[in-house]
C-alpha cells in the first residue's frame, strides 16, 4: 500500500488523504486499474472530471455532495455512485468531520 496526501486533487480544493490499496500492477491481465481509501477533510473536495473508465465510491463515513454529469446528489455513509466512460463527477465535503471512501476504478468494457 501506498499512503501520500494528494494536494488539489483533479483541480479540487484541500488536500485528500489518499491511500492506494491496489493498482494493475498488482492484478496484471484484470480489469480492476486501482482501489483507493481516500479520506477529504471538511470543506475539501475533488474537482470535476472526465473518465475513459469506470469509477465508484464508497461512502464508508462523513457527508457531502456528489456531482454525477453535472447533478449533485447529497452523500452519506453507505451510498454508492458510479461514473461510466464518457461521463463526469465531483465530490466535496459538506459536513464537519472528514469524508472516507473507498475509489474502485476498473477498465471499460471492452
Amino acid at each position: 500500500m501506498q499512503r501520500k496526501p494528494l494536494p488539489n486533487c483533479h483541480g479540487g480544493k484541500g488536500t485528500v488523504d489518499w491511500t492506494e490499496v491496489l493498482n494493475e500492477a498488482d492484478l496484471p491481465g484484470r480489469t480492476l486499474k486501482f482501489i483507493h481509501d481516500d479520506i477529504l477533510p471538511p470543506g475539501a473536495s475533488v474537482g470535476a472530471h472526465h473518465h475513459d473508465d469506470e469509477e465508484y465510491y464508497y461512502i464508508l463515513s462523513g457527508e457531502g455532495e456528489m456531482a454525477l454529469n453535472g447533478q449533485t446528489h447529497k452523500v452519506t455513509a453507505g451510498d454508492i455512485t458510479a461514473v461510466f466512460p464518457g461521463g463526469s463527477h465531483a465530490l466535496i465535503n459538506t459536513g464537519a468531520s472528514d469524508l472516507r471512501f473507498i475509489v474502485i476504478c476498473t477498465h471499460p468494457p471492452k
